[in-house]
């Protein structure tokens, strides 16, 4: 062991042998009585090299007993950390992480604002105002995804004050973290997705955030929410992932059928178009709103789905969302059991989960086309379809435009049906 210790460093050779004779002589027995002290004089510059090296012989000398020279080296509990965290230390445990004991400081205690850091240069402050006697302001967030002054927010942040459910003619406020202030433009919005567009212009390159993926998040995934609550800029709240697929129909939401993240961040009114980030610093979601009456209840469109919207904004200049008119319901394995005690004739069915029609609106695309409630739909537009998203994502683009979809009956009949997408009213029901 010596001679491991001496071949490291030449220049350590003196103190090496000086420290490791000394700590024989003065420790190397666990019995009291056979114990010897040793007085050791070191000089100043002496002492700074042995200290350097310390704990290069914390680890070598693994009994705590051999380290009570003069206080030089205090005794160490077994549970603290012996290696501080530093380049040298790093190059004596020859950098293999893995053999270090797990302790609270193996976690970086700043997680959260590392991640947050990383996108709130990139968000904004939101304002649209109503002029006459008693003026007032919608006040909103969102995030700058492009450096030439691109900007995601909320439709309802941008909504006209006095026509609901249009974009406001005027220009938009818009507040940067350091205070520049702009003039923006609602470039696109769409109310049934909740996602809206607006632009600005800068004559220098704007701090952007990163999108990241919404598909990737899991229940119990820590997640920030970034913006500006009753126009308190720069806010920063956390928690974690409730939910990943909470949809619109839980709520007691209409229009068409949608998915959101449900988290406990604290959000409030200003949040709304402000960023959702995981702790890479990604965008993952947009928060849109709060169940009211309730604490920890937020909700945010996962940034998959916005990624598709500003798509079609891209495209087509707005969103096409298609309806025919079903109300539809994911029924899962044991769910499809329970059917099958009650009715003999219930379909049978090769997937776990399948979407099952449970009503009709009277005069609608789907009503015309002839579906009935109990429909299990196998194939939409001669796609095999596991759940309602696959049907929603499959009708994005088809408004207007004949689809097939077969459907399985009582006793597992087959029927082909075809039917026309409407363009969505924002005051039906919650329909597919």
């Amino acid at each position: 062991m010596f001679r491991r210790l001496l071949s490291q460093n030449p220049r350590r050779t003196a103190a090496t042998g000086l420290l490791a004779l000394s700590a024989f002589y003065g420790g190397a027995s666990d019995d009291p009585s056979h114990r010897t002290n040793v007085d050791v004089s070191i000089s100043v510059p002496l002492r700074q090299l042995l200290l350097s090296t310390s704990e290069i012989f914390l680890r070598d000398f693994a009994r705590p007993s051999l380290f009570s020279i003069g206080g030089l080296f205090p005794r160490r509990s077994p549970a603290a950390s012996t290696f501080p965290d530093s380049d040298s230390n790093e190059e004596a445990l020859g950098k293999n992480q893995a053999d270090a004991p797990c302790s609270a400081t193996s976690t970086e205690k700043n997680f959260i604002a590392k991640a947050a850091a990383l996108a709130s240069p990139a968000v904004v402050n939101i304002s649209v105002s109503k002029g006459g006697l008693r003026s007032s302001k919608r006040i909103g967030s969102g995030t700058i995804i492009d450096a030439d002054g691109t900007i995601l927010t909320c439709a309802h942040c941008v909504e006209d004050h006095d026509r609901k459910k249009r974009v406001c003619n005027g220009k938009v406020g818009v507040t940067l973290q350091d205070g520049s202030e702009f003039e923006g433009t609602v470039v696109n919005a769409d109310f049934v997705s909740d996602i809206a567009v607006v632009k600005i212009e800068s004559k220098i390159p704007l701090p952007a955030a990163k999108l990241g993926t919404s598909s990737k998040l899991h229940p119990g995934d820590f997640v920030i929410a970034l913006g500006c609550p009753h126009a308190l800029k720069n806010t920063i709240t956390s928690g974690i992932v409730s939910c990943v697929d909470r949809k619109s129909s839980d709520m007691g939401l209409k229009g068409v059928q949608r998915e959101y993240l449900q988290t406990d961040c604290a959000i409030n009114k200003g949040n709304s178009g402000g960023p959702l980030v995981n702790l890479d610093g990604e965008v993952v979601g947009v928060n849109v709103m709060k169940l009211v009456p309730a604490d920890g209840l937020g909700f945010a469109v996962p940034v998959d789905s916005v990624a598709k919207t500003v798509e079609q904004f891209m495209k087509n200049g707005k969103v096409a969302q298609p309806w025919i008119g079903l109300k539809m319901l994911d029924l899962n394995e044991l769910k499809i059991a329970q059917c099958k005690d009650k009715d003999a004739s219930c379909p049978n069915v090769m997937t776990d989960i399948v979407p099952v029609v449970f009503k009709v609106t009277p005069a609608s695309p789907a009503d015309r086309a002839g579906f009935r409630p109990g429909d299990i739909v196998i194939q939409f537009d001669g796609k095999p379809v596991r759940d309602i998203e696959e049907i929603v994502d499959t009708m994005r683009d088809q408004v207007g435009k004949s689809l097939k979809v077969l459907v399985k009956r009582a006793n597992n009949k087959l029927v082909t049906l075809t039917v026309v997408p409407e363009m969505t009213d924002m005051d039906r029901c919650n329909d597919a």
